[in-house]
């Protein structure tokens, strides 16, 4: 007979196998995203297919839905230019606007969840812009240039911007060492960047400019992007006492050179406050009609082959060779303005001068007229920031 606990064992060790069966079918339905379908990229841009006038202004992006973007190019059908731009996984943003009247070709390829690849491409064209709807940044100093401690960074447009904000948020100025400084439009044509003091010697400075294509108001666009690099030299800071007819040339505070000069006379002052070089000539003409100067007035001149000038005004003040009145300098004022010397004199201060030197007038009876020259330096630091256009 058989024993009923043995039945009982055998069929707990059945229903356990059963159980254990049971289980694994358990996990084998669940197991994570085992016959789920994947989804497959789309690719979408924010241009359309040949789509014709696209305003400059445009940062061309593309973004990806479903997967990656891997690759994008855009470029000029010809081949010829290529806007760089950056991927961050669903997206790519061009680094740069576009050009008038040119014809681009955008390529973005992708992999989707699926792990299949997918290709976007667009033709596309941009407005055409004659030069009067573009204004073109100069900048001075030019790239490569060692100016002086005075020298403001200086951009002139030759069409007027009215967006000056959204400019002046694209126009940026670095140094090392760093300084603090700001911009002050002069006009919606000017606009000139200093630091708070003088820049330091033997600094090195950026200026970019990320104009292109950005809108001026107006229906007129930048027309360029400017990135120049230049250096400033030793502190040169030379300081005219006209009332005792000298001049003093200093280097990193050091006194180089004194020398005897003659300045304006009672009837043509030369104008006191701190003035910048603006343009050096080993030989220039001076003409004072220039000056507003009639040729039938007593006090014209037409002077021809004047040596070594450097001018400090926009109205026509120079240093300069005046061999015609060595007799006076040292001890009256003879010129009509300018800043006279020996010939020897002017010679070595030209040698040992360069743009955006300053010049300091002391003990004048006439004052420096504002935008006078490059008359940034007599703008008080708190009135020279609220010409900031973010101020």
């Amino acid at each position: 007979m058989r024993d009923p606990r043995f039945s009982a064992v055998a069929a707990c060790a059945a229903l356990v196998v059963l159980s254990a069966c049971s289980a694994g079918a358990v996990r084998d339905v669940v197991t994570p995203d085992e016959g789920t379908p994947k989804d497959s990229i789309v690719l979408t841009a924010n241009v359309a297919p040949k789509a014709d006038g696209v305003e400059v202004k445009t940062i061309v992006s593309a973004s990806a839905t479903h997967g990656i973007i891997s690759t994008a190019r855009l470029a000029t059908v010809d081949g010829k230019t290529t806007i760089a731009g950056s991927v961050a996984g669903s997206s790519w943003v061009a680094g740069d606007r576009l050009e008038p009247s040119t014809t681009y070709r955008l390529s973005v390829t992708g992999r989707g969840d699926d792990g299949k690849e997918q290709t976007l491409s667009r033709t596309f064209s941009t407005q055409a812009l004659s030069l009067a709807q573009q204004t073109y940044p100069s900048v001075a100093p030019l790239r490569g240039e060692t100016v002086g401690v005075g020298m403001p960074v200086i951009v002139t447009f030759d069409v007027p911007v009215k967006n000056r904000a959204l400019f002046e948020r694209n126009m940026t100025v670095e140094s090392t060492p760093a300084v603090r400084g700001s911009w002050d439009w002069f006009s919606d044509r000017e606009v000139h960047f200093r630091p708070q003091t003088f820049w330091p010697a033997h600094a090195r400075v950026n200026v970019s400019l990320r104009l292109n294509g950005l809108p001026a108001g107006g229906g007129v666009y930048g027309q360029q992007d400017q990135d120049i690099d230049f250096k400033v030299g030793r502190e040169i800071i030379s300081v005219v006492n006209i009332a005792k007819h000298r001049l003093k040339y200093t280097v990193d505070g050091r006194v180089g050179k004194t020398i005897p000069v003659t300045t304006g006379d009672s009837g043509h002052a030369t104008r006191e406050g701190t003035k910048v070089i603006m343009e050096k000539f080993s030989s220039i003409d001076m003409d004072a009609a220039t000056t507003g100067v009639d040729s039938e007035d007593p006090g014209y001149y037409n002077i021809k082959d004047v040596r070594w000038a450097m001018r400090v005004t926009n109205s026509g003040e120079f240093l300069h060779a005046a061999p015609w009145s060595v007799g006076a300098q040292g001890s009256a004022n003879v010129s009509h303005g300018c800043t006279g010397m020996s010939t020897a004199d002017a010679a070595w201060l030209f040698q040992h001068s360069r743009r955006g030197d300053v010049v300091r007038y002391v003990n004048g009876s006439r004052q420096l007229e504002d935008r006078n020259g490059w008359t940034d330096w007599n703008v008080p630091w708190s009135e020279w920031v609220r010409g900031s256009a973010l101020s």
